[in-house]
């Protein structure tokens, strides 16, 4: 279990303790966290779950595959070097007290 921090693009900020195993899509979405859209259910087929990884947290996740990389080509909203997608990140001990920001938009 983590508890995962989602900071929306109005700032407002809701902290929900996610399974291991789930992703940060999922998680969001179970939990009604605006500004996560999930359109292909987390297969990484959309890029309408991109987030803003906390910089000093990006070396506890793993890292982006090409398809995913790929994918992030696609995003709406401005491709940061700490950008990522919600879907690609699965919750785990090692996230505990991660915090994400979600960009304006996802289309």
């Amino acid at each position: 279990m983590a508890n995962i921090t989602y900071v929306e693009a109005s700032g407002q900020s809701t902290t929900v303790n996610l399974p291991d195993g789930w992703s940060l899509m999922q998680g969001a979405i179970t939990n009604g966290i605006d500004g996560i859209l999930g359109e292909c259910g987390g297969s990484c087929a959309c890029a309408t779950c991109h987030c803003y990884v906390e910089d000093a947290r990006l070396g506890d996740i793993a890292p982006a595959s090409e398809n995913e990389l790929a994918m992030l080509d696609n995003v709406a909203a401005e491709r940061r070097p700490n950008s990522r997608l919600a879907c690609q990140i699965k919750a785990s001990p090692k996230l505990e007290g991660l915090i994400i920001s979600l960009p304006a938009t996802q289309e």
